[in-house]
């Protein structure tokens, strides 16, 4: 199987792709920037969106390379189970989770948000 997040080098050394600059992490991060506040999505559905259905891994990374500051409201991106996933990136999940209840949203007693109710299916069909 294929990994979509490396790409081969000269001398069979592999790299990761995370220049944020690439135009499918352009589509992210723009993709990103449209979910409301108050809804959350999935790394998947955002991958899906972009035009890339198995690149949820990609979602993560492309996340996880955001520069602090950045306007991208990265909390609103999820597993696929409402859940919060970002403590395996070093950040603690009680920051997003924080940041999305500042925005109004409810959590179960689990810990994961119900994405039929807060769930965001994509940009309006225009």
């Amino acid at each position: 199987m294929r990994r979509a997040s490396r790409r081969a080098r000269p001398g069979g050394r592999r790299r990761l792709l995370t220049r944020p600059t690439s135009d499918f992490y352009a589509a992210i991060y723009a993709m990103v920037r449209r979910i409301p506040p108050g809804k959350a999505t999935t790394y998947g559905h955002i991958a899906a969106l972009c035009g890339k259905p198995r690149g949820a891994r990609a979602v993560g990374w492309a996340l996880h390379v955001l520069p602090d500051g950045s306007d991208v409201p990265w909390h609103r991106v999820v597993n696929k189970s409402g859940g919060i996933s970002i403590s395996k990136v070093g950040l603690p999940p009680e920051l997003q989770r924080a940041l999305l209840q500042a925005e109004g949203v409810d959590f179960e007693p689990d810990g994961r948000m119900d994405l039929r109710r807060w769930g965001w299916i994509g940009p309006a069909v225009e």
